[in-house]
């Protein structure tokens, strides 16, 4: 037998022993590819979910009829420390201080309580929505808001505000139930809700250490979309037509307002 018929008759022989080793070699690198890509997955989740977007759903009725309770909303997290806040965004910010009523924690059983803190870090879950709100930014650092003018209108540096979005009972007229007038702390936004006559929003929270006003620091993201039920899907717009004539608050003033 010459030295190259040694060689075919060995290779055929060895494959039948190690074809058993090879195919759980093969299983084995399977499941840890499968193991990688999980991982991977929930990494790139955790990390979208910190630092770009996450999901909170609606806990009140203080913004109907843009949102319901229940509602399911994507937030943009670059907003605000990237891309600066306009007038007319709906923000999500956590409690400025006595904003909302203590809580008792939600009781699970460890089953559930495990699923939910995983899915909570790809944002699918939002655990903490109870110790955030969402209302609409209406007023900016600087920014003199009041209301209400002869026709019930909520003015922003002197300019009053067409606002389709809002939400009053039948029979009233006016923008606010209460009249208020301020001018916004630097670092801090004046937001309210668009269900204008339901809603514990900057107007009502004057005696809480923040007087009100909502930093800058305590905003979340700005909601952007609407992503469940399915029937509610639609985009948050910012409504620049109804801020586009405000000007800034130095321009108010060189124009002799407040």
């Amino acid at each position: 037998m010459t030295e190259e018929d040694t060689v075919l008759v060995s290779t055929e022989d060895q494959p039948v022993e190690q074809r058993p080793r090879r195919r759980n070699r093969g299983a084995l690198l399977f499941v840890r590819d499968l193991l990688i890509i999980f991982l991977a997955a929930i990494l790139i989740s955790f990390l979208v979910k910190t630092f770009l977007i996450r999901s909170f759903f609606i806990p009140s009725e203080s913004m109907r009829e843009t949102l319901q309770v229940h509602d399911r909303i994507i937030v943009n997290e670059l907003v605000p420390d990237l891309v600066p806040i306009e007038r007319g965004d709906v923000v999500v910010f956590k409690d400025p201080g006595g904003w909302l009523m203590p809580t008792p924690p939600i009781e699970q059983n460890p089953v559930a309580a495990g699923v939910d803190w995983l899915l909570s870090l790809v944002g699918l879950s939002a655990p903490d929505s109870n110790d955030h709100l969402i209302k609409r930014v209406i007023g900016l650092p600087g920014d003199h808001v009041a209301c209400c003018n002869a026709l019930g209108q909520v003015s922003v540096n002197d300019v009053p505000l067409d606002e389709p979005y809002i939400v009053i009972p039948e029979g009233e007229t006016r923008a606010s139930k209460d009249d208020f007038e301020t001018t916004v702390p630097a670092g801090s936004l004046w937001v309210m809700g668009d269900n204008r006559y339901n809603s514990k929003d900057s107007r009502y929270n004057g005696a809480t250490p923040g007087k009100g006003y909502v930093p800058i620091d305590n905003v979340v993201g700005r909601a952007f979309v609407v992503s469940w039920p399915v029937e509610h899907w639609a985009w948050l717009g910012d409504y620049p037509e109804v801020f586009g004539g405000v000007p800034d608050p130095a321009s108010a003033r060189s124009d002799g307002g407040e």
